[in-house]
C-alpha cells in the first residue's frame, strides 16, 4: 500500500502549534488550500473546500488531545485513491520546539500509479506543514 508523509521542526512549543492544529475543523486556520470547513455529524465529519472548488469530505477517525494527534479517512474527493487514512501529529521535542508529521496512507484509483499518489500526496503534506510552520 502506497504511503507519504512529511515532517518538520516548529520554533515554538507543541501545545502552541496544537492550539492551531488539533481542532479538526481548523485547517482554514493554517493551511492556505482549504477556504472553507464547516462540520458536521458533532464535528466527527467536515466538508472542505479547496482554493481551486473542489469539495472534500473526511471523517475523523481517532482523536487524542493528551497526544497531540489526530486520524481520518476521506469520503469524497477529486484525489485519485480509496481507502485513504491520515494522521496529523505534533510532538515536543524540547519546551520551545515541536515537530508535525502528517501522514497518509492509501490505495490509488484504477489507472493512476503507486508513485504518482505517493507524489501527489507528499507534495500535500510538504506543503501543508510548511505552511504551518509559516504561521508561527
Amino acid at each position: 500500500m502506497p504511503t507519504a508523509s512529511a515532517a518538520i521542526e516548529i520554533p515554538v512549543s507543541a501545545d502552541q502549534v496544537w492550539k492551531l492544529v488539533g481542532g479538526f475543523n481548523s485547517l482554514p486556520d493554517w493551511l492556505p488550500l482549504i477556504v472553507k470547513s464547516e462540520a458536521g455529524e458533532g464535528g466527527r465529519v467536515r466538508h472542505l473546500e479547496t482554493a481551486d472548488g473542489g469539495v472534500v469530505v473526511e471523517r475523523l477517525q481517532t482523536f487524542d488531545n493528551v497526544g497531540r494527534t489526530y486520524s481520518y479517512t476521506i469520503e469524497e474527493s477529486p484525489f485519485p485513491v480509496s481507502a485513504y487514512l491520515a494522521t496529523l501529529q505534533v510532538e515536543a521535542l524540547t519546551e520551545s520546539s515541536a515537530k508535525v508529521t502528517w501522514s497518509g496512507v492509501f490505495t490509488p484509483a484504477a489507472g493512476t500509479t503507486e508513485a504518482a499518489v505517493e507524489e501527489l500526496f507528499a507534495g500535500v503534506y510538504k506543503g501543508g506543514v510548511e505552511a504551518l510552520r509559516a504561521n508561527f
